[in-house]
């Protein structure tokens, strides 16, 4: 087997269009089952979704920093990425869910400070959020990283290419955009990574299948520091 080359993994062409990319065996699959027995212990708190907030988790905390992650994100972002907020998804037979059409617009930040273009505010497990410009979203890419095996059937990730470039959008916008754009499933092998902006417009529909879909999705920023004094929080 070919050794993997991140600084090979993604067409920046087509990453820049599209807004999103499917890395195929960033991992080996006995270091994602490492991960996966991890992140299945009692220490995390979970919801029926997964668990937010795991950038403090050790094993999390190692996986972000990963080089072979880094590379990826630090291509995507033009600068040396760094990690700030981790968020599992584990979706099964007995956590089935769906997500609708949306961006991701909402950035943890160390402390409220009123700025143009941010809010509104709002506190999640006793972090603080604001909804961020597009200014501030196109300085971030997330990677997902898959802890098992992701399938049209069961609930990938879908997405609708290029709706990246378009900026914040209004509920009217996505609904319009959802109908109009041929959607794709991001689907990929235990170890694969999908490297996506936040401003993609994407979904996630229930699973057919009763086996498991783990993700564990972690942005990157090209630094901590945004516009208008504002800084990242690490969560």
């Amino acid at each position: 087997m070919p050794m993997f080359n991140p600084r090979e993994a993604l067409n920046d062409v087509a990453f820049m269009t599209a807004g999103f990319e499917i890395v195929s065996s960033v991992l080996d699959r006995s270091e994602v089952v490492c991960i996966g027995d991890a992140l299945d212990g009692d220490t995390i708190a979970r919801s029926r979704a997964g668990a937010r907030h795991l950038m403090r988790h050790p094993v999390v905390d190692r996986v972000a920093r990963d080089p072979r992650l880094v590379a990826i994100a630090s291509r995507a972002i033009t600068a040396s990425a760094i990690p700030f907020r981790a968020t599992l998804f584990d979706k099964s037979a007995d956590s089935n869910w769906l997500v609708a059409w949306h961006q991701d617009t909402a950035l943890p930040l160390r402390e409220r400070r009123d700025a143009q273009g941010w809010g509104p505010w709002s506190v999640k497990a006793g972090v603080t959020y604001a909804h961020a410009p597009a200014s501030a979203l196109g300085r971030i890419v997330a990677l997902r990283l898959h802890i098992d095996e992701s399938r049209s059937d069961n609930g990938p990730l879908r997405v609708l290419p290029g709706t990246h470039m378009r900026g914040v959008l209004s509920d009217a916008e996505l609904a319009s955009l959802a109908r109009d754009v041929d959607e794709v499933d991001c689907v990929s092998a235990v170890g694969g990574v999908v490297a996506m902006r936040p401003l993609l417009v994407h979904a996630s529909s229930k699973a057919e299948s009763s086996d498991p879909r783990r993700v564990l999705h972690i942005e990157y920023a090209d630094s901590l520091d945004m516009e208008a004094g504002l800084e990242l929080a690490i969560a």
